[in-house]
């Protein structure tokens, strides 16, 4: 892997990580296209990849961890009772417990199935698949959204159900934020709110994948490409990644979905029908 096709792959890792079109998928394609092919190499670069939009989730949202680590803590010196605590405390507790909790179901699939999943859906095909199914899926959402009473604050089962779905984005082409954001919107929570607490439940699920990841390297699972790579890599994503972030949270405060729909069923045209064309010229 040379330079460039580290900084394009950063590139396209930092953007499609956080907008609910794929990332897995389009580092697939992007692969391909650029002609980027070493399967062991890439599995780990792409944990360096991941990590480094996990420190742009950490860093974006600092805050939000902060208070929710500051009612942990009262939590645990008021001898694990709520009694005595204030509502915004009380609030905070409630969403760090849904998020621990409703993490635990893509864990265990990723653990059980996580194999197979790479063996038999990790490539273009099936990828390009999802990637128009769940397309589909977005405008449905965003129909049912308009149609029934939204509401800002996320309940326990609600939560849970989100967490449910981030499950399906372990299939490659399905997208972790689309999966999760899209469900809120069945459930009528409003765009920008289920946006962010999409991204705050991503943060638990990839930092438990990054560091089994991290086990696969150190055990010799998989070899690991330069340094520089993996900087640049990590460097890249990183940067775009919170660029990334802060433009979904404030697009989907006024628009909706479907325009990621569109994007993800245009591009599978293009991915499909460029070679044909190519090879007919």
């Amino acid at each position: 892997m040379s330079i460039w096709q580290s900084v394009v792959l950063g590139i396209v890792q930092g953007i499609t990580e956080f907008l609910p079109v794929s990332s897995s998928g389009h580092l697939i394609i992007f692969k391909d296209i650029i002609g980027v092919n070493d399967a062991s190499a890439l599995k780990s670069y792409d944990i360096a990849l991941h990590f480094g939009t996990l420190l742009a989730m950490f860093l974006y949202f600092r805050k939000d961890f902060w208070v929710m680590i500051k009612a942990i803590v009262q939590f645990s010196k008021n001898k694990f009772k709520s009694n005595g605590l204030s509502e915004e405390v009380k609030d905070n507790l409630l969403l760090s417990k849904i998020l621990i909790v409703g993490t635990i179901p893509a864990i265990i699939v990723a653990l059980v199935f996580g194999d197979l999943i790479d063996e038999y859906l990790l490539n273009p095909r099936n990828v390009s698949i999802m990637m128009v199914v769940v397309a589909l899926v977005f405008i449905l959402a965003e129909k049912t959204y308009k149609n029934i009473k939204t509401h800002q604050k996320i309940s326990w089962k609600e939560g849970m159900f989100i967490g449910l779905a981030q499950c399906l984005a372990l299939i490659p082409g399905v997208s972790r934020s689309g999966s999760t954001i899209s469900t809120g919107l069945f459930l009528g929570i409003q765009r920008d709110k289920v946006a962010r607490f999409s991204f705050l439940l991503g943060s638990i699920a990839i930092s438990a994948a990054t560091l089994y990841a991290v086990m696969e390297v150190i055990l010799g699972k998989y070899s690991l490409p330069s340094l520089d790579i993996l900087g640049i890599g990590i460097l890249t994503s990183f940067v775009i990644g919170i660029l990334s972030i802060h433009f979904l949270l404030n697009f989907l405060k006024k628009h909706s979905l479907e325009v990621f729909a569109w994007y993800r069923i245009i591009l599978i045209i293009f991915y499909i029908g460029i070679p044909f064309i190519w090879g007919y010229f």
